[in-house]
């Protein structure tokens, strides 16, 4: 399946899920309280398979799975019998009503629990939290090759994946951060990075390589692929050759390469290689180069060849027991993360280039079903965690808009007048129209990009 076909099915997969809870939520609910339900759409536009159920409710499967809708019976949209007005929704006290538009993110919030439950259970594959090079802040600290990190601040780090993502956002913030690690010799110890040393403009995306770390697992092989003509390895070194030792000292990553040569300077030296099996030693000269930014620098003239990840070797995985309390704190963890990111964004922390679109989710859920059913699920949940926050923020149109209403209603003790909602109605859809945009317009930059 190409990526393209792959990203529309798997978007297709997540929201159809996501957005039938979301809505069985409202309905579940809506019929304890009394309401009587019309429709139970999944999708939007022309219905491509519908039924009629017992309780009269009409169940649809629409063309276009960007959301569906519950539609109750309303005396503000349209005629309704004398016999079933008090199954009306807008009849309802004011407590049922918030609980009726209340009952779809919590859906969606029980639902990111289960997912994580799902994932902790089946063990989502990782790579550890190593350090394969520390430069720039993170060597300032102390950090080194072969530290393992144990905690960044309060959050424990059992994969690399949770150490990114706090590492990203004490970035993003600013914040000196305290790390507990694990050095190579085996004894823990703390290590503070100045990340208030960061330039201002500094991004979430570019938190890693603001602060100089690299995992051990995105370090490339001391491997060639491929050599400028007329340098100092033209002719004596090949294309494939595995370099394993310059003036002695052993390497295993092509990113020791530069240190060692800088050692050597102008003079010959012997490069050990590994060729079609066999172990070479050959003499070379490296030669001075200039670069503006860089200065003077000694160079063998020779490139990495890409190289796939290595295989993971560690894994997030708790029992069926202990996987429950574990999915209440993620969730907890994340929906403070997302909320906090929300904050940013209003007061202009973080860059609106955060917000994402339909495109983005598409690429992304067709990166984590790849990865095999764990980080699928992981992906869920997230974006089932998303969902319920946005759809609670109090914006008119949105859940939260609805119970923004009903709050004032129960403080003023009446409802708001038709003329205000319909005023909140046409803010709320701007506003709205203007969040689509710019993640549309996000989505299609980082295409171009």
């Amino acid at each position: 399946m190409s990526t393209f076909l792959g990203s529309v099915w798997w978007m297709i997969v997540s929201l159809g899920v996501l957005v039938t809870f979301h809505e069985f939520g409202h309905y579940w609910v809506a019929r304890r309280c009394g309401v009587k339900v019309l429709r139970f759409s999944v999708g939007f536009g022309k219905a491509l398979w519908s039924r009629r159920g017992r309780d009269g409710t009409e169940y649809v499967v629409a063309a276009l799975p960007l959301g569906g809708y519950v539609r109750m019976l309303d005396e503000r949209e349209g005629d309704v019998a004398p016999g079933d007005a008090p199954q009306a929704f807008n009849r309802q006290p004011v407590g049922r009503r918030i609980a009726i538009v209340a009952a779809g993110p919590v859906a969606n919030l029980l639902l990111c629990v289960a997912l994580l439950w799902g994932m902790f259970v089946i063990g989502r594959p990782d790579y550890a939290p190593v350090v394969g090079q520390a430069e720039g802040i993170a060597a300032a600290a102390g950090l080194q090759r072969g530290d393992t990190l144990l905690a960044v601040g309060e959050r424990q780090t059992p994969t690399w994946s949770e150490a990114a993502l706090a590492l990203a956002t004490a970035a993003m913030d600013h914040q000196d951060t305290v790390l507990r690690v694990r050095t190579r010799s085996g004894s823990e110890a703390t290590r503070t990075l100045r990340l208030s040393r960061l330039p201002a403009e500094a991004e979430r995306s570019h938190a890693m390589a603001g602060i100089g770390l690299t995992p051990r697992h995105q370090l490339l092989p001391p491997v060639i692929g491929r050599i400028e003509p007329g340098t100092a390895a033209w002719g004596v070194l090949a294309e494939d050759d595995r370099l394993t030792a310059i003036d002695g000292t052993p390497i295993s990553s092509f990113d020791e390469i530069g240190p060692l040569v800088q050692q050597v300077g102008h003079r010959k030296t012997m490069v050990e290689v590994e060729r079609d099996g066999d172990r070479l030693a050959l003499e070379l000269m490296p030669r001075r180069r200039v670069d503006p930014q860089r200065g003077p620098y000694w160079a063998l003239g020779i490139a990495p060849a890409m190289a796939p990840l290595p295989p993971y070797d560690a894994a997030l995985h708790y029992g069926p027991l202990a996987a429950v309390p574990a999915a209440l704190r993620e969730t907890w963890k994340l929906g403070r993360d997302s909320v906090a990111m929300i904050g940013r964004l209003v007061t202009g922390r973080a860059s609106v280039e955060n917000v994402s679109g339909p495109i983005t989710i598409a690429r992304y859920a067709n990166a984590s079903a790849q990865l095999g059913p764990a980080w699928f699920l992981n992906f869920l949940a997230l974006l089932s965690l998303s969902l319920a926050i946005i759809n609670l923020l109090p914006i008119p149109v949105l859940d939260g808009g609805h119970l923004l209403y009903y709050l004032i209603e129960l403080a003023k003790g009446s409802p708001l007048s038709e003329r205000a909602m319909v005023a909140g109605q046409y803010v709320g859809l701007a506003l709205l129209a203007g969040l689509m945009g710019l993640a549309f317009y996000n989505d299609i930059l980082q295409l171009l990009r």
